[in-house]
């Protein structure tokens, strides 16, 4: 049942969006219409992957996807992800993994994340570090490069309708909205392997190397950008879960780690200004910087107002003690097998797993960012196509 905080909070950004989609930013009476994107590519990693990982690799187990999909959907989350939200905001279909080759539909789009991607290429397996072979630089210039080329064969080639029913037209790419939501990962692995000095030296070679990402799909003919920022990394559960006596301010007011989310917005920063930069690189192009970490970071340090829960707490999973079974794994506990299963409520929780967002969390997020509150230039994700409004 949703409280009235909540579905307060949904109406008001509703009527924002509305008046963000009739109005503009323009005078009165010379509104724009929306963009009307025929498709989306998505690039990036777990917060955005819809399947790629779990096609490839180990299949994401049970609760994973039982909130919504009533089944495991490829998705770290008991539901939607924010790319799930702003597919439906669009009126297009959620996203088919390029790397899932059964069932999938690519008349709308692509999705390229895959969990435990990072912008840039890092020497740790899969196995031991939880990151992703296919950094951003295989997403766009190998994986949607190869994309492009053979779904363009196969359309010419297809002998009727019914067949190319499932592939996207030559013309479409270049009027889709291109969404990156990736970085996350590039400081969770600087924060094992390096100092903090060293990880903020690296950080303009990760920023470019996105940059460079961007710059070639506008080679291709790529010309609407959504750009996610990354989020407070020092909130996240897992970092904070086996904190014992930290020292004073090694965590803010919220519970976070203060150096991490410094770091994270340090990243930001410069991402910020290297999308500014973009936008004189390349002139046809319309960029748009999401500001995600200030949505997500509103939400943890006012869950109680949203009608939320501890944002330390974690929903799917048994951290109690020593005892830390995560989400979908099992555990010998006393000779008995214990599952990591499911909280009863995951709409009251932040925190899905320790790592990703909830589907509510991803949900309230999403409406924070759809109408263009938290975007630069401030235009709704319907108008994004237009270098101002």
């Amino acid at each position: 049942m949703m409280n009235n905080s909540r579905l307060m909070f949904i109406i008001g950004s509703n009527i924002l969006m509305l008046v963000a989609t009739v109005g503009g930013r323009g005078q009165p009476g010379q509104a724009k219409p929306a963009c009307n994107f025929p498709a989306i590519y998505n690039f990036g990693d777990s917060n955005s992957d819809t399947g790629g990982i779990s096609a490839v690799f180990l299949p994401i187990p049970t609760p994973y996807g039982n909130n919504f999909f009533k089944r495991p959907s490829g998705r770290d989350c008991d539901g939607r992800l924010i790319i799930d939200f702003i597919a439906e905001h669009l009126g297009l279909p959620y996203l088919s993994a390029y790397l899932n080759s059964i069932g999938s539909n690519y008349r709308h789009g692509a999705n390229f994340a895959t969990g435990g991607s990072t912008i840039r290429r890092q020497n740790e397996t899969i196995f031991e570090a939880g990151i992703s072979p296919f950094s951003l630089d295989v997403q766009t210039t190998m994986h949607f490069d190869q994309f492009r080329w053979r779904t363009h064969d196969l359309f010419n080639q297809a002998n009727s309708s019914m067949e190319r029913e499932k592939l996207p037209m030559a013309d479409e790419f270049s009027r889709a909205l291109y969404t990156f939501d990736i970085g996350q990962n590039d400081l969770s692995a600087g924060f094992r392997k390096l100092s903090n000095e060293q990880l903020k030296t690296a950080l303009p070679d990760i920023v470019n190397q996105l940059a460079g990402s961007v710059t070639h799909l506008y080679q291709q003919g790529a010309r609407t950008f959504w750009i996610h920022n990354t989020g407070p990394i020092g909130c996240l559960p897992v970092a904070t879960l086996y904190i014992r006596n930290p020292s004073p301010g090694y965590l803010d007011k919220f519970g976070c780690i203060s150096s991490q989310n410094e770091m994270a917005m340090e990243f930001n920063n410069q991402l910020k200004a290297r999308v500014d930069k973009l936008r004189i690189e390349l002139p046809e192009a319309s960029l748009v910087y999401v500001d995600i970490y200030a949505a997500k970071y509103g939400l943890i340090s006012n869950t109680n107002k949203h009608g939320f829960t501890d944002p330390k707490k974690i929903c799917c999973g048994r951290h109690d003690g020593d005892l830390n079974i995560w989400c979908g794994n099992k555990a010998m506990v006393n000779g008995s097998e214990v599952f990591g299963g499911s909280c009863a409520d995951p709409s009251t929780y932040v925190s899905w797993d320790g790592v990703h967002y909830s589907q509510a969390a991803n949900q309230w997020v999403a409406n924070l960012i759809l109408n263009g509150s938290y975007s630069d230039p401030p235009m709704p994700v319907t108008h994004a196509c237009y270098k101002h409004l």
